[in-house]
C-alpha cells in the first residue's frame, strides 16, 4: 500500500523556484546526503513542513546555522514503546531529543495483555505526540500455544487493521515454526499483510529453512547474533536490524559482518531500552555514536537510522534531506562524535540541548487499568521434586538468551530451597490475565540475588507475573503488592518491600514521566545491587522480563512450566522426565 504526500504542489513549487519566500531557511548548514553518502555546505528551505529546496534561499525565518551538520531525524526502526514502561505520550518526550522524530512501533507487548483494545488504545495515544509512530500489527498474540496471554488473536481479528492509516506492517513473525510447517492461520496473516512490511524474528534460521521463512513475505530480523548470520539473511534479501538495547546489544558484533556491499540492507533499532538508558546514554543516536566508534563511516551509520529504514517500510517521503521529504532534521556540531543540539520536526523545533519543547498530552488508559487478575490465597509457591538431577537456566552475559544446564540439588523433604543451593534462585511464572493461578518453576543459576524477592508484571512475551528469589516470604510479599498497585516492578527483602514501580497501564507502562520511572529504577537497581545481584547482570529487570520469552533459546520458564525452545516443549525439571 503506497501513501503519498499531499502538497499544495502550485505554492510550493513557486517557494521551490525562489520565486515566494519560504517559511524558514536553515542557512549555511552541512547536509548529510544519503543519496550520495557526502556533505554537502548549503541552505535547506522549509515551508508546510515540507523541505522545498536545498541551494541559496531566502526565508520569512532565517537560523544560521554557522556550519553545524544537518542530519536527516533518526528513525527507530524496531522498537516496543512497552518496555520502556512509558506511554507514547510520554516516549515521545525522552526519545525526541536525541534525535528520533519516528519510530517504527510493535506494540506487541500491550497486545498479549489485552488484545485489539490494547493495540487501539497505542494506536490512539500515538497520535498524541508530535513523534511520528508507523504502527506493525502483532502477528504472535500468543508467542507459542505453551503460555498463557491475555488475549489470543487469529488472523480475522487483525486483518481489518490493513486499512488502517497508523499500521504500516505485520509485526515481528515469532512463529517461525508455524511458518515452515504452512499453519493456516500463521499464512493467512502473512498473505493478509503481503502488501506491507513483514517483520521477521527467527534466531539461528539458516539454510533451506531461511529460504522457507523468506519465501513466505518475511523481509526483516533483528534477531542475529553473529555475523554469518547477518550475511546469510541479507544475501537471501533480507532487511537487517543492528540491535542495541537494554539487555540485548548485538550491534558491535554484527559490525564485522557489515560490508560495503550490504550497507544499504542494514537497519538500527533498539527493541527494547529503558528510560534510564535513553535518557542518561541515549536512542538511535548512541546506535549511530557506537558504529562510528567501531569504524562505520559516519554518513553510513546515519544512513542506517535514516534512509535505509525509511525505504524498508514505504515510508516515501522520511529519512533523507531533499526537495518533498518531511523537514524531520538534526543538528550537531561534529559528524564523528554526533552529539544533538536541535530537533526539527516537520519544520518545526521540537528540541534544544536534550530538552522537548513540546508538552505531553494526555491520554485516556482506563481499559487498561487493574489488569492483575490472581487469588492470593491459592497461590503456592512450594517447588516439590522427585530427583535432585534438574534442569537449571544458565544466564548469557548481555543477552536474552539462556543455556540449558543439567545439575544436582539439595532436596529439603522433597522441597528446592535457595538456602540449601547457593547461587540458585527459585522462579515462578504466575497466569496473571485469567485468575487461573497456573505457576511455571524454574531454577535459575547465577543470577546473584540473596535475601529476597524480585517480581514484574513484565514478563515476555505474555507478560504474567513473574518472580525471582531465594525464600518464599519475600516471594509472596512481592506478589501481594504487586496486585495491590496494578502491576509493576516491586522489591522485597526481610518480609519488607523495599521500593516499586506502579506500572497502572496493562502492567507495562507508567503514566508519570520518564523521569520519574527512571528515578524509581535508580533506586530498585540501586537496592537490588545491594542485595547482590553484580554488574554482570546489566538490566537486572529485563534479564528477568526475558526469562519467560519461549521463542528464544535455550530454555525458559512459562505460566505452563519448563519449556525447551530448541525441541519446543514443556518439559520436567527433572532430568529423564521430560513429558
Amino acid at each position: 500500500m503506497v501513501r503519498r504526500l499531499v502538497l499544495n504542489k502550485k505554492k510550493l513549487i513557486q517557494i521551490s523556484r525562489g520565486l515566494v519566500l519560504a517559511e524558514l531557511v536553515l542557512k549555511n548548514a552541512k547536509i548529510v546526503n544519503v543519496f550520495t553518502k557526502s556533505i554537502e555546505a548549503n541552505d535547506i528551505a522549509i515551508s508546510d513542513g515540507i523541505i522545498v529546496g536545498i541551494g541559496s534561499y531566502e526565508g520569512e525565518n532565517e537560523i544560521d546555522l554557522k556550519g553545524q551538520y544537518v542530519a536527516p531525524g533518526f528513525i527507530d526502526g524496531h522498537v516496543h514503546i512497552e518496555s520502556s514502561m512509558l506511554t507514547p505520550n510520554n516516549y515521545a518526550l525522552a526519545t525526541i531529543p536525541r534525535g528520533t522524530t519516528s519510530i517504527i512501533a510493535d506494540c506487541h507487548e500491550i497486545a498479549n495483555v489485552a488484545g485489539k483494545e490494547g493495540i487501539d488504545f497505542m494506536i490512539e495515544s500515538a497520535k498524541s505526540t508530535v513523534q511520528d509512530v508507523f504502527m506493525m500489527i502483532p502477528s504472535c498474540v500468543p508467542s507459542t500455544s505453551f503460555e498463557t496471554s491475555g488475549a489470543i488473536l487469529k488472523a480475522r481479528d487483525i486483518k481489518k487493521y490493513t486499512e488502517n492509516p497508523s499500521v504500516y506492517g505485520l509485526g515481528e513473525m515469532m512463529d517461525y515454526q508455524g511458518v515452515l510447517e504452512g499453519d493456516k492461520d500463521v499464512l493467512n496473516k502473512l498473505e493478509d499483510y503481503s502488501q506491507l512490511t513483514i517483520d521477521g524474528h527467527a534466531p539461528g534460521l539458516s539454510g533451506k529453512d531461511l529460504n522457507a521463512y523468506i519465501l513466505s513475505g518475511v523481509e526483516t530480523d533483528h534477531e542475529c547474533v553473529e555475523a554469518s548470520e547477518l550475511i546469510e539473511k541479507v544475501q537471501r534479501g533480507m532487511y537487517v536490524h543492528l540491535r542495541e538495547g537494554s539487555q540485548t546489544k548485538n550491534l558491535v558484533d554484527l559490525l564485522s559482518g557489515v560490508s560495503s556491499a550490504y550497507y544499504d540492507r542494514i537497519l538500527l533499532c533498539s527493541d527494547d531500552l529503558h528510560p534510564s538508558d535513553i535518557l542518561n546514554v541515549g536512542h538511535i543516536d548512541q546506535n549511530v555514536r557506537l558504529a562510528i566508534k567501531h569504524g562505520l563511516d559516519p554518513i553510513v551509520a546515519i544512513s542506517m537510522a535514516s534512509i535505509n529504514i525509511a525505504r524498508c517500510y514505504h515510508l516515501n517521503h522520511y529519512g533523507a534531506i531533499a526537495p518533498g521529504y518531511y523537514a524531520d532534521l538534526v543538528v550537531f556540531k561534529n559528524i564523528k562524535k554526533i552529539d544533538i543540539n536541535m530537533v526539527y520536526k516537520k519544520g518545526k523545533l521540537v528540541a534544544k540541548d536534550k530538552q522537548a519543547l513540546f508538552e505531553s498530552r494526555k491520554i485516556d488508559p482506563s481499559k487498561l487499568l487493574e489488569s492483575v487478575n490472581i487469588n492470593l490465597n491459592k497461590i503456592n509457591l512450594d517447588l516439590t521434586l522427585k530427583n535432585q538431577l534438574v534442569y537449571i537456566i544458565g544466564l548469557v552475559k548481555n543477552n536474552i538468551t539462556t543455556k540449558k544446564i543439567k545439575a544436582s540439588i539439595i532436596l529439603e523433604k522433597g522441597l528446592f530451597l535457595s538456602k540449601n543451593n547457593p547461587g540458585l534462585l527459585k522462579l515462578a511464572v504466575i497466569e496473571r490475565h485469567h485468575s487461573s493461578n497456573n505457576i511455571g518453576f524454574g531454577i535459575v543459576k547465577d543470577y546473584g540475588l540473596s535475601n529476597g524477592a524480585l517480581a514484574l508484571t513484565i514478563a515476555h512475551d505474555s507478560h504474567n507475573l513473574i518472580c525471582i528469589g531465594d525464600n518464599d516470604i519475600d516471594m509472596y510479599k512481592a506478589i501481594e503488592k504487586i496486585k495491590s498497585i496494578g502491576g509493576g516492578i516491586v522489591l522485597a527483602s526481610e518480609g519488607h518491600i523495599i521500593d516499586f514501580l506502579p506500572l497502572e497501564v496493562g502492567g507495562l507502562m507508567s503514566l508519570n514521566d520518564g523521569q520519574y520511572v527512571q528515578k524509581k529504577l535508580l533506586n530498585l537497581e540501586n537496592e537490588i545491587r545491594k542485595l547482590g545481584v553484580t554488574n554482570d547482570i546489566e538490566d537486572p529487570f529485563l534479564q528477568l522480563a526475558f526469562l519467560s520469552l519461549a521463542v528464544v533459546p535455550e530454555i525458559k520458564v512459562t505460566d505452563k512450566g519448563l519449556f525447551d525452545v530448541e525441541k519446543f516443549q514443556l518439559i520436567k525439571l527433572e532430568v529423564g522426565e521430560d513429558s
